[in-house]
């Protein structure tokens, strides 16, 4: 009986290295967390809080709730928007998840892309 829980303690107890191993095994979990956790959070916040600095009337939003609107007034720390006609709730910016589906780009952004719409049709005319 006395031989078997001897026995017993020696299996269970940690060979050496194996402490090493733990320690390295831990560290690369910490590693996979951040890269696939920490860093596309901080980067998706980074983005969002891009998008609520650039916030102007017009521009297309859904809230966290849910709801789809039109911006129609951006002060510091509230938005207007308009949910339908002449219906308009105050929502503060941090309530804000971004902006529609298949919103139409910004007038700068449209700006950038007509020169490179009007050039391609000539292109296709020359050949």
């Amino acid at each position: 009986m006395y031989m078997n829980t001897l026995f017993i303690f020696l299996q269970a107890a940690p060979q050496g290295g194996s402490s090493l191993s733990m320690w390295i095994m831990i560290g690369l979990i910490f590693i996979v967390m951040y890269f696939f956790m920490i860093r596309p959070q901080n980067k998706q916040r980074k983005e969002l809080q891009k998008f609520l600095d650039g916030l102007r009337k017009g521009d297309k939003i859904v809230t966290i709730g849910g709801i789809n609107g039109v911006v129609r007034e951006v002060k510091d720390t509230t938005v207007i928007v308009e949910v339908d006609k002449d219906v308009c709730i105050t929502f503060n910016k941090s309530a804000i998840q971004g902006p529609q589906a298949g919103a139409a780009p910004k007038k700068e952004e449209a700006k950038k892309e007509e020169p490179k719409k009007k050039d391609e049709p000539a292109k296709e005319e020359s050949k």
